[in-house]
């Protein structure tokens, strides 16, 4: 494990939200995900999973274990690799009645599936003039693990949450795993539900039986008065972290997760910072022309007289995923470097026993292995 807090990647049972009619179980979000491909198959005889390696014993990180066997071949099966032809297919079988999820490994292998994700799947509403959706869920897989380096590791949501008629989900706890995803395959429009390998392993209470979490809307995980930190993904975890560390400075962080990148939920960040000043926007992918500019940039049009130092990101460098693991030690952000950034924000220097916070959240082990459970890439 990573981090001198091991439960950070381990659990999240401080963060709630939940139905609360439904009795809850404890589950990872690669159970939570699994359950969400069950249940929709099982409601719906029009689901479909599709995707390299989905019926492999790996399955899928887990996520598709079991499912093949329980409702057949002709409804979750392996695909060749002809991303681009494949998803046309996809489209295809959306537009005549099916709803398929289709499955990913990795983000960067959707980048040759462009031309039918952005040119037919994106805009087929709009050009019918609403009178045909295209029912279809596209899973991706992001984040770093075990040197896979640039073709491998790359967090792609902008590219993706920049075409009009994609939404582009990224839950951080199992709650959302699971009923965004459920929502997702009931949405009628092609959704981008993008997974960080990271929050796989992760625990958290997940109502049992079906239910749909929305596919908007950012949720405040944690509340403070003096920053806000808005997270995407897995970044969420690290950033509770920091927040929680720098509670022995007397910082009250608030810290909000961000749960979609299109629809970006401006509203609840810009009515934080209204309250706080001050802003930190944390993502998973490169800082220059991302989402995180982005929030910021719109944020900043709507809060300017609130704020009382000048918003700031942590993200990624813009240079390619490393492959070395020395050099992912440098590359990737953690909650040390949220909190560093946050204390600037406070006017906080290391007198004020940065250092101490800082040496808590030291990480352990490799920096591209997330937890010591979890036992590879595939």
């Amino acid at each position: 494990m990573r981090s001198a807090a091991p439960s950070r990647h381990q659990e999240t049972s401080n963060i709630t939200s939940m139905p609360e009619s439904l009795p809850h179980s404890r589950m990872s979000c690669i159970d939570a995900i699994r359950d969400a491909l069950h249940l929709s198959l099982e409601r719906d005889p029009g689901v479909i999973v599709i995707g390299e390696g989905v019926p492999d014993p790996k399955a899928i990180f887990g996520t598709t274990a079991g499912l093949r066997e329980r409702f057949g071949p002709r409804r979750v099966f392996d695909m060749p690799l002809s991303e681009n032809g494949m998803t046309g297919i996809c489209i295809g079988a959306a537009l005549t009645g099916l709803r398929p999820v289709m499955v990913h490994q990795r983000i960067d292998f959707a980048l040759l599936a462009m031309d039918q994700i952005v040119n037919n799947a994106a805009k087929w509403h709009y050009m019918f003039n609403g009178q045909q959706g295209v029912p279809l869920v596209i899973r991706m897989i992001v984040g770093r693990g075990w040197g896979q380096g640039p073709q491998h590791a790359q967090s792609l949501q902008a590219l993706f949450a920049h075409v009009p008629g994609l939404k582009v989900v990224m839950p951080a706890v199992a709650e959302d795993a699971k009923g965004m995803l459920c929502a997702a395959i009931r949405d009628d429009n092609p959704v981008i539900f993008i997974e960080h390998r990271w929050i796989q392993p992760i625990q958290g209470e997940v109502p049992e039986g079906y239910y749909e979490s929305p596919l908007e809307g950012a949720v405040v995980r944690r509340r403070g008065k003096d920053v806000t930190v808005a997270a995407f993904s897995y970044m969420l975890i690290e950033a509770l972290a920091a927040a929680e560390a720098l509670a022995a400075l007397g910082l009250e962080v608030e810290v909000i997760d961000m749960r979609a990148v299109s629809p970006l939920d401006v509203d609840t960040v810009a009515g934080s910072v209204k309250r706080t000043g001050r802003l930190v926007v944390v993502d998973t992918a490169h800082a220059s022309l991302g989402v995180a500019g982005e929030l910021i940039a719109s944020v900043v049009e709507r809060t300017l007289p609130a704020l009382r130092q000048a918003p700031a990101r942590v993200a990624l460098p813009d240079l390619p995923s490393p492959t070395s693991p020395v050099w992912a030690e440098s590359y990737y952000p953690d909650a040390r470097d949220i909190a560093r950034t946050v204390a600037a924000q406070c006017g906080l220097g290391v007198d004020a026993g940065l250092d101490a916070v800082l040496e808590r959240l030291c990480p352990k082990g490799p920096a591209d292995v997330p937890n010591p459970e979890y036992r590879g890439p595939f």
